[in-house]
């Protein structure tokens, strides 16, 4: 896909963009906090801040102690952002009825200011959308049908031992510039669980004939989060692209699979009580991919991925399931699969068997077995004071397992700051690591 530098490419986390709307959102809130009556001032404001601190209160509460759709609290900056934009809507709502009808229409635009200047916060603090374009990618990508997209079975390209695939790769004219992007649903065949559709990249040289046989990354998103998420956020089409412009075409498979069921499921990816998302993970998916495409059979040359929950799935499936994935790449993971607690976790997906947990749980598996024919890599935000530390931990624990570990530490926080590039700078570690470059 050709990115053109127009509008839906401005920055929406840096430069003009957010720190207009910073200003304008601030003044916005002046102005609606603001008022020559006495009564304004000394009643119904105070009452507007009172309930939006009220509302913001309540809603993290719900979130983080009710809810609690996510293992880690709300971050305080943004439930303050999120506190803003409630105020906001309070003040607005609190001020029209005070004003005559024609100026109905600017307290509401004041106040959708001010929740426009909460949600560009949020955004710049997670660097979900950088663009207006990343929030589109899903319906401005080009998507194939995964059967136009994989063609006929093709005769394959031989490579001699001790060679890589790019030694002995060799283009054919006319080869397609870009690779293609399919969804399919990837079904639980022998697990029973219900993922939402995966998405397929394939590189230029996958549709080459004699087709070189190419490494396979599968690769999860964080929760609450889906598929969705490396198309849009992660950028990910325009990622391999590059990669596969520098490499001649070649670049892994990517198989982009949901291991949580919906937006805020936890299923801790393994078999519990929540699901058997494990087996759905190293049985379905790996089963899918091996009769619908043509890749690498090895285990080396499979590659499991993902960011935050689904880092720490990475490394459970490197562990525990070793025959299958030879590779592991965890972005911002946690130190163990959690629901909030250790005894919480135990409890719910486990029904209170300590040892059922602790026969999957990545840190233990790791205490009592060894991993020399697995290569790792642990990749943190240099600003995480949550996940790093935790990632350090696993990292450790991997090395005395044996494991080939390396430790990469980006700049930037628990966000795509940091997530997008620990895919796209381990895609030369990867190439190596699973034989398709030197």
């Amino acid at each position: 896909m050709q990115i053109s530098a127009g509008p839906l490419d401005w920055s929406l986390v840096s430069g003009w963009i957010p720190v207009a709307l910073l200003a304008v959102g601030l003044c916005a809130l002046a102005v609606l906090l603001f008022s020559r009556r006495r009564t304004w001032r000394t009643r119904w404001a105070p009452a507007a801040v009172l309930l939006a601190a009220a509302a913001t209160w309540l809603l993290r509460t719900a979130v983080d102690d009710w809810w609690q759709p996510f293992p880690d609290p709300l971050p305080t900056g943004v439930v303050a952002w999120a506190g803003i934009a409630v105020l906001g809507v309070c003040l607005a709502a609190f001020r029209i009825p005070l004003l005559r009808p024609r100026h109905w229409a600017g307290a509401v635009l004041a106040g959708l200011l001010v929740v426009l200047l909460g949600a560009s916060e949020i955004n710049r603090h997670f660097d979900q959308y950088p663009t207006a374009r990343s929030a589109l990618n899903s319906w401005l990508t080009k998507t194939t049908s995964i059967t136009e997209a994989t063609g006929r079975t093709e005769p394959v390209l031989r490579v001699p031992a001790g060679k890589t695939v790019a030694d002995v790769w060799r283009p054919p004219a006319g080869m397609a510039e870009r690779g293609t992007l399919s969804k399919s649903s990837v079904p639980g065949v022998r697990s029973g669980f219900h993922a939402r559709g995966a998405y397929v990249y394939l590189p230029p040289a996958y549709r080459a004939t004699p087709r070189p046989l190419l490494p396979v990354v599968v690769l999860m998103a964080g929760q609450p989060g889906s598929p969705d998420d490396w198309i849009n956020s992660g950028r990910l089409v325009d990622m391999m692209n590059a990669f596969a412009r520098e490499h001649r075409g070649l670049a892994p498979v990517v198989v982009v699979v949901d291991p949580l069921g919906s937006q805020f499921a936890n299923t801790l990816c393994l078999d519990s009580r929540l699901g058997d998302v494990q087996t759905y993970l190293a049985t379905d998916v790996p089963d899918w991919i091996r009769s619908h495409l043509q890749v690498a059979p090895a285990r080396t040359s499979w590659v499991i991925s993902g960011i935050s929950f689904g880092g720490t799935c990475s490394i459970q499936l490197g562990v525990n399931a070793p025959r299958v994935y030879g590779v592991v790449n965890d972005i911002s993971g946690q130190e163990a699969p959690t629901l909030g607690s250790r005894q919480k976790t135990v409890d719910k997906a486990f029904g209170g068997d300590t040892a059922a947990f602790t026969a999957v749980n990545p840190l233990d598996v790791m205490a009592r077995q060894r991993f020399p024919d697995t290569k790792a890599a642990f990749v943190a935000g240099s600003g995480d004071s949550t996940y790093r530390p935790q990632q350090r931990k696993v990292y450790e624990a991997a090395v005395k397992a044996g494991m080939r570990a390396e430790w990469v530490l980006l700049p930037g926080g628990h966000s795509w700051q940091v997530w997008r590039p620990g895919l796209e700078r381990q895609l030369p570690w990867i190439s190596r690591e699973t034989g398709l470059t030197r």
